[in-house]
């Protein structure tokens, strides 16, 4: 069924309870790789339970719920993640229950043939106190939904405006080779979408094969300013946003390239083997 506009941003998305326990943490960052050196004693706490700490972008993966896309109109075969910011309030325990609330703040008609694109807000809370942990804010490429009827939204009163990256050389840079089974790791963390694993519903959506979740992609480039920037400390970050620019295809080597300026660290990831950015406009925003 087509996107109805006002139904959609009408739709009561009931908040869920979730519980995460450290498996679930260290799965996370295995899966995003993490622990590829078992001697690297300054990457072991995210993959080891003593003294375990969770990465900020695990948010994005402990109340993974897409239950509630059949709902939209949207066709789910076409779907690929646009941009995604997270934003921390409290760093994450290494396990624990959280509530989650998402909302559909907007959908934007980019035109027949063209598009939409709708913004998701989940809200993440601590199940006992109720104390706001993080928020997420989701861009969504509808790739085959455009032509509906909804509004475009002109310059500036639609989505939110991308960093800008330095004109600089980058001040660090981190490398990582991804696993040719990568996804099928990262897709036991939460997103089962078929398209990162089965080759014929890949080749339905228009890849040749299955690609590397989006942020999966997102949770290496944070492994690497957490590495680069943050001495491994990742209560440092307040803040992150990326666009997703291109697909990942598993076993290519991603390598994410840091400016820091201050409390704001800036960041691109691209691909070696076909010299492809696949993330960018990164931003950062550390703790004062």
């Amino acid at each position: 069924m087509p996107i109805v506009y006002d139904e959609l941003l009408r739709l009561d998305i009931p908040e869920r309870e979730f519980a995460y326990s450290d498996r679930d943490t260290m799965l996370y960052a295995l899966s995003v790789g993490m622990g590829h050196d078992p001697m690297d004693a300054d990457e072991l706490p995210f993959v080891f339970e003593k003294g375990l700490r969770a990465l900020p972008s695990l948010a994005t993966v402990i109340a993974w719920d897409d239950s509630w896309t059949p709902k939209t109109g949207i066709n789910y075969v076409m779907v690929v993640h646009g941009e995604q910011r997270v934003t921390v309030h409290k760093p994450l325990p290494p396990s624990g229950r959280i509530k989650a609330k998402v909302r559909i703040k907007d959908v934007f008609d980019k035109g027949a043939g063209k598009g939409a694109i709708m913004l998701t807000e989940n809200t993440l809370s601590d199940a006992a106190s109720g104390e706001k942990l993080v928020t997420l804010l989701s861009t969504v490429f509808a790739r085959g939904d455009g032509g509906f009827g909804g509004p475009t939204r002109a310059p500036g009163d639609g989505p939110p405006a991308p960093h800008v990256i330095p004109d600089r050389q980058p001040d660090a840079g981190v490398t990582a080779k991804t696993q040719p089974n990568q996804a099928l790791f990262y897709r036991l963390c939460g997103d089962r979408n078929p398209l990162h694993a089965d080759p014929a519903f890949a080749k339905a959506a228009g890849f040749p094969r299955p690609i590397l979740h989006g942020l999966c992609t997102y949770g290496h480039a944070v492994r690497a300013v957490v590495k680069a920037v943050c001495d491994h400390d990742p209560a440092w970050i307040a803040h992150i946003e990326a666009r997703f620019t291109a697909p990942v295809f598993p076993g290519e080597t991603i390598h994410t390239e840091i400016w820091r300026d201050g409390n704001i660290v800036s960041f691109r990831a691209r691909l070696l083997e076909r010299d492809v950015v696949v993330l960018d406009h990164g931003k950062v925003e550390l703790r004062g």
